[in-house]
């Protein structure tokens, strides 16, 4: 049986350095997946190469399609979800706007949404109180549930989250987790990229471990946390 996501000797490159080498990774229907390692080992150059956003060769397959060739909003389309490491919203509209223009199509036969805009407001309160607001005067913090919440509207199978605690205060970040919390009680798959373990050990079941651009672990959460070599190794932890 195939996985929701297939990926077989991934390589990818900026202009002539090439960053991803031979990675190879797996993520089933409802999983959720840490990506944990070291800033520079590949971690975001693998989500975009999943999003055709960075030039790439290899098997990349999506509920059983094959991404390659396809452009970025195509890749959305087919169920996949990405918010980016940097806090891509519009900023001259407002944040209702925003959350608009994540809202799915709904193709005929499709399933009923998981998320609706209420969902989104409810899940992250402050967004409701600042639905009038331009996105770009939003703080760091409401951005990253803003990018969230948008990309959540989209109804994604899987959705790939780069370091969604970056620069948050903690009490920020405990309602960005209680949400990954809800969307994988909801079903949805997660690509969850993260330097920190404590989230990483709070919402993925798996964890693989990126070092110079390959996969150097792949097992369960319980297997990983008893492997203090590969947490001193690769991540400096230990």
């Amino acid at each position: 049986m195939s996985a929701l996501l297939e990926i077989r000797g991934l390589n990818a490159w900026y202009g002539a350095s090439q960053v991803l080498h031979g990675v190879a990774l797996r993520i089933e229907a409802g999983e959720v997946l840490a990506l944990v390692g070291r800033n520079g080992s590949g971690r975001s150059t693998l989500a975009r190469a999943i999003m055709g956003l960075v030039r790439s060769e290899g098997e990349l397959h999506f509920a059983g399609r094959a991404l390659a060739g396809l452009r970025t909003f195509e890749i959305a389309r087919l169920g996949l979800g990405y918010v980016p490491e940097h806090r891509d919203v519009f900023p001259a509209l407002s944040v209702h706007e925003n959350l608009l223009l994540g809202l799915a199509p709904q193709a005929r036969g499709r399933r009923a949404p998981r998320f609706t805009l209420d969902d989104a407001y409810t899940l992250f309160p402050v967004l409701r109180e600042r639905k009038r607001t331009r996105a770009g005067a939003l703080s760091g913090g409401e951005q990253q549930m803003l990018t969230l919440a948008r990309a959540l509207l989209g109804d994604p199978d899987l959705l790939i989250i780069d370091e969604p605690g970056e620069g948050l205060a903690r009490l920020v970040m405990e309602q960005v987790a209680g949400c990954l919390r809800t969307l994988r009680d909801r079903g949805v798959a997660m690509l969850l990229i993260e330097q920190r373990l404590v989230i990483a050990q709070d919402i993925a079941s798996r964890v693989a471990v990126m070092g110079h651009g390959e996969i150097v672990f792949d097992g369960a959460l319980d297997s990983f946390l008893q492997r203090t070599d590969v947490m001193q190794e690769w991540l400096g932890v230990g």
